[in-house]
């Protein structure tokens, strides 16, 4: 059994309980996303394996989950990153955004989503019960395939991407001055 921490709007705990019985009673929990590009500026994006619990099937970041209750969002983060892509990386925060979206399942996603980034250019090696294929892909053809087939993507990818898109050209462009 795995377990959430329930938070109000601020991220203070208000109690733990079972994953699912949180998603089946749409309360908000603590999760986190996780967004890796290389050197190229290219994004890590992930297909979801089919037999998710929900999303199956569908392109979002790197990873996403929910830290265990103690355990510190970014030691959740690089943990789950590992759990589901064989890799680690440095990872730094860079905002967080409140969720909600509703599953054909049932299923509830409502959550305060803690977001970080890190750069990696290694080898990955992705689980096979999380992730069913991986790619990095280049931000102008993301944007592009948003456009063109927004079914094919998680909801908080869509969510959280104008917001990665801004982060992504401001430090793009601090590389560049540098």
């Amino acid at each position: 059994m795995v377990n959430v921490v329930l938070v109000n709007e601020k991220d203070e705990q208000l109690g733990i309980m079972e994953k699912m019985d949180a998603h089946r009673k749409a309360l908000l929990h603590r999760a986190f996303s996780v967004f890796v590009f290389n050197d190229e500026g290219h994004m890590l994006l992930q297909r979801r394996a089919e037999n998710k619990y929900h999303s199956g099937g569908l392109w979002t970041n790197a990873c996403c989950s929910h830290p265990f209750p103690g355990e510190d969002v970014l030691t959740g983060a690089q943990r789950r990153l590992n759990e589901e892509l064989g890799f680690t990386t440095g990872l730094k925060k860079i905002f967080d955004f409140i969720y909600k979206s509703g599953f054909d399942n049932g299923l509830t996603e409502f959550e305060f989503d803690h977001v970080f980034v890190g750069v990696y250019n290694g080898l990955v090696f992705p689980n096979e019960n999380e992730v069913s294929d991986y790619c990095f892909m280049g931000m102008e053809e993301i944007e592009a395939s948003l456009k063109n087939h927004p079914e094919k993507f998680s909801a908080w990818f869509h969510i959280a991407w104008p917001r990665i898109k801004e982060w992504h050209l401001k430090n793009s462009l601090q590389k560049a001055a540098s």
